[in-house]
């Protein structure tokens, strides 16, 4: 049986350095984008055109670098309200980007379109619509559906409603957000094949963007998967806003060594994964976390002297992988805790 490509959509470079303490220069971010080109991530979101200049330059800059495959895109908000979309600068921006990718994100949570966009909620569905409609004639449209998780639960109807007017005006990807985190796998992939099923008429496909705030974004990510989404979205290392993103180092490594039927990357080896990692922390200025999953130091690391003698007999004793897969190496520590095989 074929494994069942998912494709990976990198924020690093836009919700990552929303993180507190990490800032990244420009050619720090095409110098990150050139990396994740290499060893085959398929979405790069670059950053958020009308935000500042140093994201227009980035747009600008990328074009003229061969990423093979890897499709860069550019993010934004919805026309404002009692606005035109093609008035709107927002939407001007995104479209003066020249990104093969457009990722607009909305509203679909009705809380936020009466009480912080401050319009009804038939607006805020046309706004989404003729948004995405504007866009759809200059670039594929990525849907992020924001606090999609938490709009489903105070109003499921509303929130399905926002995603079928931007399937209706064009956009092919339906990026369901779970924004604050909170929300439990179960919940996830129950909600996700809901989703599927209520635009099964449209022919959109499915993506998940989750965040940690639970220290579940991996978690929710993969039950997602299971649940019928193609594209995972999140950042390196997990870097982001409040307690970060959905780490897509573990997220291609769980789905490419451990769950079943799955493959990223396009054939690409997951040898570079480790490197990348520190790449990325290195760029930021930010310290490694030794106890990182797959790449961190510590990963493959063993202190105890019962652990260690097991190790020299049969690596998988302690340890769930071969570390070379992800490009991690094991670690022998000596301490008053050794024994002879340490």
């Amino acid at each position: 049986m074929n494994a069942k490509q998912i494709l990976i959509y990198d924020t690093t470079l836009r919700d990552g350095s929303q993180g507190e303490g990490v800032s990244f220069s420009l050619q720090d971010k095409l110098n990150i984008a050139r990396r994740l080109a290499e060893i085959g991530i398929d979405f790069i979101e670059g950053g958020y055109p009308l935000s500042n200049e140093k994201d227009v330059a980035f747009f600008r800059e990328i074009r003229k670098h061969d990423l093979g495959h890897t499709k860069v895109c550019a993010f934004g908000m919805t026309r404002r309200k009692s606005m035109k979309a093609e008035d709107d600068p927002g939407m001007q921006a995104l479209v003066a980007a020249q990104t093969p990718i457009i990722t607009l994100v909305g509203k679909t949570w009705d809380y936020h379109a009466t009480e912080v966009l401050r319009v009804t909620l038939d607006e805020n569905v046309q706004m989404i619509g003729e948004s995405a409609a504007f866009l759809a004639k200059h670039a594929e449209v990525i849907y992020d559906a924001e606090h999609f998780f938490d709009g489903f639960t105070a109003n499921p109807k509303y929130a399905i409603e926002t995603l079928r007017s931007a399937a209706s005006a064009g956009a092919t990807w339906m990026s369901l957000c779970d924004t604050n985190g909170g929300t439990l796998p179960e919940r996830i992939a129950e909600v996700t094949d809901h989703a599927k099923q209520a635009l099964s008429d449209y022919d959109v496909q499915f993506g998940i963007h989750c965040h940690n705030d639970s220290e579940l974004a991996v978690a929710n990510s993969l039950a997602a998967v299971d649940a019928g989404a193609t594209q995972v979205q999140g950042t390196i290392n997990g870097i982001g806003e409040r307690c970060g993103n959905a780490d897509l180092i573990s997220v291609m490594a769980n789905l490419a060594l451990k769950k079943q039927g799955y493959a990223v990357l396009s054939g690409h080896s997951l040898q570079s994964l480790t490197e990348l990692s520190r790449f990325v922390y290195e760029t930021a200025n930010l310290q490694w976390r030794n106890g990182q999953p797959f790449v961190g130091q510590s990963a493959f690391a063993h202190k105890g002297g019962m652990h260690v003698h097991a190790i020299n007999k049969a690596s998988k004793t302690y340890e769930h992988i071969d570390p070379s897969l992800v490009g991690n190496e094991r670690r022998i520590l000596v301490s008053e805790l050794s024994g002879r095989s340490n």
